[in-house]
């Protein structure tokens, strides 16, 4: 614990012992979900807001709906919910409310992470800092999209929700799933018994998310989905093995990375095989009708698309700059990764090959949107793209897409919580959970706004991320 929070965790306490309240903005006040933290000894240092009555008035909102901007919008919060949004003129503001004047702030619903790991590439659990990092983030709920650990996350999953630790609601995953000669950590199916057995064992602990992988192919694919849905599961995939039109007409929930997975139009690809040429990436034609006409069949068939922009733009040599605010929080291990990285990159600047690529890619993703089908998004955590602060990146690589602010909240909160079935979440609309940010400055007219966020609130509850990202310097890939 560093010694800011010890110090504010001893004046909490002194202070309710002598029967005071802190009332400063740094106070630690305690709401109803945090009471577990009081009987344990262990005070949070990082509410800003307890919760109760709070009033937000002369608000610039994008309410994840899709709908026009609001501006100078009044918004009540009370118990954890909206109560009311709307204008001055149409609200009548309580008496014993806390106001919050957001004159010159934007207000957005908290992030729905879509593709949200608990781990990168090395370390197989990083939860705990994770989640820390994505709540200072304005991400409040995250689906993992495939586990190292899942008991792990499962437990983490519960803390949180039991007021025992800090981060978003998390939605768990079982293990990935892939095929012969995948990745050995995953399971590889045995044969059918096996595999519907490993699918019941993660059922019956409440995993309602299955990730299959790479080397997954059409009959296992095929069993997957049919034992996920008899127990109203979802199945999403990375994939590969199996195209995304196989994949789709067997009722696949998810297709995670847009075009960087498709093997549908790989040259020489063998069926049931992760192999092929990938010239499709460079040469064919994203609005000519082959790929209309797959994107179709995916929104016809309600197949969800989760884009990843910001772990691709990682890999771009001219691009791949790690964010300041996120090497803070290295391990100095991850730090020394990251330096001998970018030298390598350095020394690849001229290669424009990828750039193109991610330019593609997005291409990809707006098309899928345009058509009607349902995009997400999600950080898929790794190299120097760290959980949270890859989020924020990907609204500012979804503005570069084309999209505008309304569309590019939308799919990063409202389409996360379609695609989920969460109706209480990823939207500012009456009666729904109060999770939002509070963001210093213009959205619209600046996609870096994203990045300076003010305040977290999840359940109406109201977190400092400079006091969270505080604790957290040099930690993240200690363990």
């Amino acid at each position: 614990m560093s010694k800011n929070r010890q110090f504010w965790k001893v004046l909490v306490l002194a202070m309710l012992l002598m029967g005071c309240k802190p009332s400063n903005k740094k106070e630690l006040a305690i709401s109803e979900p945090e009471k577990n933290f009081l009987a344990k000894n262990e005070v949070p240092g990082y509410i800003k807001y307890q919760g109760g009555t709070i009033v937000l008035v002369n608000a610039t909102i994008i309410d994840g709906t899709g709908n026009p901007i609001q501006k100078e919008g009044t918004i009540i919060v009370e118990n954890g919910l909206f109560k009311s949004v709307g204008t001055a003129s149409e609200i009548e503001i309580p008496e014993k409310s806390t106001l919050i004047n957001l004159k010159g702030k934007t207000l957005v619903p908290g992030i729905v992470g879509m593709h949200n790991h608990l781990h990168v590439p090395g370390f197989p659990m990083v939860a705990e800092v994770a989640a820390m990092l994505y709540l200072a983030s304005g991400v409040t709920t995250i689906q993992t999209c495939g586990a190292v650990s899942s008991q792990a996350e499962i437990d983490l999953s519960a803390q949180i929700a039991n007021g025992e630790q800090i981060g978003p609601e998390i939605i768990p995953s079982a293990p990935f799933i892939t095929g012969e000669g995948g990745n050995p950590n995953m399971i590889i199916p045995r044969n059918e018994t096996h595999l519907r057995d490993t699918l019941q064992h993660w059922i019956k602990k409440g995993v309602k998310w299955f990730k299959v992988y790479r080397n997954t192919r059409p009959d296992d694919l095929k069993i997957i989905i049919d034992e996920a849905h008899e127990n109203d599961a979802k199945v999403r995939g990375h994939l590969c093995a199996t195209t995304f039109e196989e994949a789709t007409k067997l009722g696949i929930d998810g297709i995670e990375h847009g075009l960087n997975s498709l093997s549908d139009f790989r040259t020489g690809k063998e069926s049931g095989i992760c192999n092929g040429g990938r010239e499709y990436m460079d040469e064919m034609r994203i609005d000519g009708p082959e790929m209309r006409k797959l994107q179709q069949l995916m929104i016809d068939n309600k197949v969800f698309l989760t884009s990843t922009l910001s772990i691709y733009e990682a890999s771009v040599p001219n691009r791949a700059y790690g964010d300041p605010r996120a090497i803070e929080v290295m391990s100095p291990h991850l730090k020394k990764q990251y330096e001998e990285r970018r030298q390598i990159l350095d020394g690849q600047s001229n290669d424009s090959t990828r750039n193109k690529r991610l330019k593609r890619i997005m291409e990809f993703e707006y098309q899928y949107q345009k058509m009607g089908g349902l995009l997400c998004s999600g950080v898929d955590a790794g190299r120097h793209v760290l959980p949270g602060f890859g989020d924020q990146r990907n609204f500012e690589l979804l503005r570069e897409a084309g999209f505008t602010a309304e569309e590019a909240v939308q799919i990063m909160t409202g389409n996360g919580a379609t695609a989920l079935e969460r109706p209480d979440i990823g939207t500012i609309q009456e009666g729904k959970r109060a999770d939002f940010i509070i963001l210093d400055g213009n959205l619209e007219e600046d996609a870096t706004v994203i990045n300076k966020v003010e305040t977290v609130f999840k359940m109406g509850i109201g977190y400092a991320p400079e006091y969270i990202l505080n604790d957290l310097k040099g930690r993240f890939g200690l363990d």
